[in-house]
């Protein structure tokens, strides 16, 4: 009783506007003091956060993002839009096709969903606009197609995932793979469908020849590279994750400097990832506080034996979980949803008897809707800055086709499970 009053509460203080981190931590804090006892209590509060901010295995997560933000600041971003727009030369609705699949490739060294999505953004929007594209099409495109980030690997949604269930991170990120490129094909059609019934969205570009193609290909090259040599590396079990993200911040870091990148920008890019890195950390010691309170407060082993006894299909648990993911997603942000509600639907879902690693690919997956999806949408508000002028609802437009193609991959995921466990 005393562990769903408490959760109660921290629902309360996340719904007043308090930092999802905080509120994890306060309700964890209390509860586990009210089961417990109060100075065990303070003894995690002292511990804690120190044992979170030295363990090992959460180091990948800065260097990730700082292999996201070196791309960004050397403006590899703009290479990569230029030459994924030689390869669609003449289609109508091409420049967007490029925008999606730069996104796409882009995501391959940025594990970050917002990072994709603003650099991309600040090069291909203009571009778009420029060609006359409906405002809708280029700020849904590139909402949607920032979300990328947060499934093709290196993820730190995944990468949480595996840390919090204590999966196998190098398994992970391999299972994100074919799910992640599904949602790239599935992005390309829905933007051919829409320009092939409303052409007016869009226009044709400049037809490229096949020279000018092959040229194109250099600017996806270093993304394609460094994303074979994490990949491969950790496939063919030649470095650990944590070794393959320093290595591949070092490899961008290479780019960016052959690239030009100056003091300025490299003094910006560790500012950056500083700080978008200590507010993930800050999520992460506020779910570890809030999971050893469930952990003493059983709320888990007893949801496992309600639901248990409740008698239903597996898969009605599953579109139950996923259901409430979704409605999540609306209102709260990806990371800090992942670190609140894994370790409570987990053992139900392993107790149905689902793979484990399946699982992460379609809650990741479910978690990347809400990146899109009304009234949080946090993708939404960083083109919303990106481009001032048009309305948040015209965004939200742009973004529902996409909405439409992630519920197909999910779904054939749920049919399919092997399209994300086929190169495990």
């Amino acid at each position: 009783m005393i562990g769903y009053i408490c959760i109660a509460g921290m629902l309360a203080l996340i719904a007043v506007r308090c930092p999802v981190s905080l509120a994890m931590a306060a309700t964890g804090f209390v509860g586990f003091g009210l089961i417990v006892a109060f100075p065990p209590a303070f003894s995690i509060l002292d511990t804690g956060p120190f044992e979170t901010l030295t363990n090992f295995d959460f180091s990948p997560i800065p260097m990730f993002i700082l292999m996201g933000v070196f791309a960004s600041k050397a403006k590899m971003s703009a290479e990569l839009f230029s030459g994924a727009r030689t390869l669609f030369g003449g289609w109508r609705g091409g420049m967007a096709l490029a925008a999606v699949t730069s996104c796409g490739v882009f995501s391959a060294i940025s594990g970050s969903s917002l990072a994709t999505a603003a650099s991309m953004a600040r090069v291909a929007l203009p571009e778009m606009r420029k060609r006359g594209y409906a405002s809708s099409l280029a700020t849904g495109t590139l909402a949607a197609g920032g979300t990328l980030g947060i499934m093709i690997p290196p993820s730190i949604a995944l990468l949480l995932y595996a840390l919090i269930t204590e999966q196998s991170v190098g398994q992970m990120f391999i299972a994100g793979i074919m799910p992640g490129i599904l949602g790239l094909i599935l992005y390309c059609v829905a933007i051919a469908i829409l320009v092939a019934v409303r052409p007016n969205l869009a226009t044709p570009g400049d037809p490229t020849t096949l020279k000018e193609k092959i040229v194109g290909l250099k600017g996806l090259a270093p993304f394609g590279g460094i994303f074979a040599f994490i990949i491969g590396g950790i496939y063919g079990g030649f470095f650990t994750p944590t070794e393959a993200a320093a290595v591949g911040a070092a490899g961008t870091f290479l780019i960016a400097l052959v690239r030009g990148l100056s003091l300025v920008q490299f003094r910006e890019a560790i500012e950056e990832t500083l700080f978008l890195s200590a507010m993930i950390f800050f999520m992460i010691i506020g779910a570890e506080i809030f999971g050893t309170f469930l952990t003493v407060s059983r709320i888990s082993f007893t949801l496992v034996e309600f639901v248990g006894s409740l008698g239903l299909p597996p898969y009605a648990i599953l579109l139950a979980v996923l259901l409430l993911y979704m409605l999540l997603g609306c209102v709260m942000d990806s990371i800090a949803m992942l670190l609140l509600t894994v370790p409570v639907v987990f053992p139900i879902v392993t107790a149905a008897g689902f793979d484990p690693i399946w699982f992460g690919v379609i809650s990741v997956i479910t978690v990347e809707l809400g990146l899109i999806t009304p009234p949080v949408g946090m993708n939404v508000f960083v083109i919303k800055t990106v481009a001032p002028e048009v309305p948040i609802r015209e965004i939200f437009k742009g973004v529902f086709p996409f909405v439409l193609s992630d519920m197909v991959r999910l779904g054939l995921l749920i049919l399919f499970p092997w399209l994300a466990l086929g190169l495990l």
